[in-house]
């Protein structure tokens, strides 16, 4: 429940600190007094868009922070997930610098405005004339039967399921687009893999046949190169092998004098030995080559065949030539394995619908099973509260389509007179009648669910008399399971209080500021009078009003 809360430099607001305890808390005031002030400071801590207008001193920042006891709300596992620090007595805090830059804290810990909406859910219902309307929405009006058929748990294990049919419904989605197009690229890609297939590319080929090709276009040259370097080394008088072998002779016949002349004559030997080496290569090689045109007309052709798929794939190289080999295999691979992948995939969809499928039917049959509680307690409370002839006709009705919280379609029909014909509740009840049944709804909320502090905003408009005094009921009643504060002009209601608050305006030094006080027992006698009577106070309502909180 609400425990505290603090407002600095506010709208109206100068400095403001008030605490709040259990039971039915009463605020009045006069109209314009600040009320509204009151709430949307309430609303800017619990995570409403913040507005540079807002500071009442544009030179200082606004601080709103609120106290909250959340130990009964369960609320560890949000505090877990969210990574914030759980506190019995949690401190929302919201600062609006005077740049503009709005900040939230949640026990210290920085948040962002989601969090906090997330968090302001599960904390206080903060319900306004406007909120009224919700009870035309089908969401909220689900919400109520989903309350009493205790289907929280099923509705949590529908949506999972229901988000996965959702992402499964999506991939097959992208399956198929994405076989749509490859199908329009298969057999242009089926050409081109077949076409490098039969190639049968090699590593390094490319670069081998450049050099034998070279090789077998000048042969001429090198056959008579090789000749020449042969007749250098071999020729008989001036030949480097013949040379070599007449200087080892001289060597060796004096290696044996010193260490020196030994040395002398090994290094010759070694030369020797790499000089008849490269002799032998080069004969070798000499008699090896020969010019076959054949030979080189076929390495020609292998090379433009290379050269060709080069250019047609816009490549310099064949290795990227093999990259674009892989991924042509695996587009045309996927072409022939999708109708595979998508048949596993519907069968997924399938697997998924039907678990879904028996998941809403257990929603659905709690819903109906709870229709008839929840339209008696309904009309019920609506008698007292001076609507004799209400009627509701609710209906469930299953549907084949998948929604966010089963597959059920609902009809929510009221009639307000004895005979009258049943319609939507936004045609045919007035606002005074809304917020009376909005009154019954939560009323039943209370006792099927654990709902947060409800802080109702004049929910009385429109009602006076012996029926302020059943809402007044109601809202006791209420407050026994929960906080509740409300917000009336009636004074019937205001009595009812536990605790009662008063907002009022004040001028100082020429400048006007809103404050709240919680008013003793005297002054709670004088604020009922003066709400019966207005400013003249009367004795009688003096009495009247020492009645009514008696």
């Amino acid at each position: 429940m609400l425990t505290s809360l603090s407002i600095n430099n506010y709208a109206l607001i100068n400095k403001l600190s008030i605490d709040f305890s259990s039971g039915l808390s009463i605020i009045t005031g006069e109209t314009g007094a600040g009320k509204s002030i009151l709430l949307g400071a309430l609303g800017l801590v619990l995570g409403n868009r913040a507005d540079l207008s807002s500071l009442k001193d544009s030179t200082q920042k606004c601080v709103v922070e609120a106290k909250i006891a959340i130990s009964n709300y369960h609320l560890e596992d949000f505090f877990n997930q969210t990574d914030l620090d759980y506190e019995a007595e949690t401190i929302i805090r919201r600062e609006i610098l005077p740049s503009g830059k709005s900040r939230a804290f949640v026990n210290d810990t920085p948040v962002n405005l989601s969090v906090l909406n997330e968090l302001k859910s599960k904390l206080i219902d903060v319900h306004s004339q406007h909120q009224t309307m919700q009870l035309s929405d089908t969401s909220f009006q689900f919400s109520v039967i989903d309350a009493l058929a205790k289907n929280k748990e099923r509705i949590a294990s529908y949506k999972r399921g229901f988000q996965q049919l959702n992402q499964l419904k999506k991939e097959l989605v992208e399956l198929e687009q994405t076989q749509r197009e490859a199908n329009q690229q298969y057999d242009y890609n089926l050409h081109l893999f077949k076409e490098l297939e039969e190639a049968n590319l090699k590593v390094n080929e490319q670069a081998e046949l450049e050099v034998t090709l070279e090789k077998l276009n000048n042969v001429e040259d090198i056959k008579l190169n090789l000749s020449e370097a042969l007749e250098i080394t071999i020729n008989d008088e001036i030949g480097v092998q013949n040379l070599l072998h007449t200087l080892e002779n001289r060597l060796s016949k004096i290696e044996s004098y010193s260490k020196e002349y030994q040395d002398l004559s090994e290094r010759v030997t070694s030369l020797k030995i790499e000089i008849d080496d490269i002799v032998s290569e080069l004969e070798n090689a000499n008699e090896n080559v020969d010019f076959n045109p054949n030979e080189a007309e076929k390495i020609n052709d292998r090379l433009q065949l290379i050269y060709n798929l080069q250019k047609k794939h816009y490549v310099n190289s064949n290795d990227e030539l093999f990259t674009i080999f892989e991924e042509l295999s695996e587009k045309v691979a996927q072409v022939e394995s999708a109708e595979e992948v998508i048949n596993k995939k519907q069968d997924e969809i399938k697997l998924v619908s039907e678990k879904l499928d028996k998941v809403a039917a257990l929603i659905s049959k709690a819903r109906i099973s709870s229709l008839s509680k929840l339209t008696k307690e309904l009309e019920s409370l609506l008698v007292g509260l001076g609507m004799e002839n209400a009627r509701f006709s609710i209906k469930i009705k299953p549907s084949k389509n998948y929604f966010i919280n089963g597959k059920d379609e609902l009809e929510f029909l009221f009639s307000a007179n004895k005979g009258g014909n049943f319609g939507e509740l936004k045609k045919v009840a007035s606002g005074g009648e809304l917020s009376r049944i909005m009154l019954s709804v939560k009323k039943v909320l209370s006792e099927n669910t654990q709902l947060p502090t409800i802080i109702f905003d004049e929910i009385d408009t429109g009602v006076s008399g012996e029926v302020s005094n059943k809402i007044a009921t109601i809202m006791q009643q209420m407050s026994k399971q929960m906080q509740v504060i409300a917000i009336t002009h009636l004074p019937q209601i205001a009595a009812k209080g536990n605790n009662h608050y008063k907002v009022y305006k004040e001028e100082i030094n020429g400048v006007t500021t809103t404050n709240l006080k919680q008013l003793t027992t005297s002054e709670r006698v004088v604020e009922i009078a003066e709400m019966l009577s207005g400013k003249d106070i009367s004795d009688s309502a003096l009495t009247h009003a020492k009645e009514l909180l008696n």
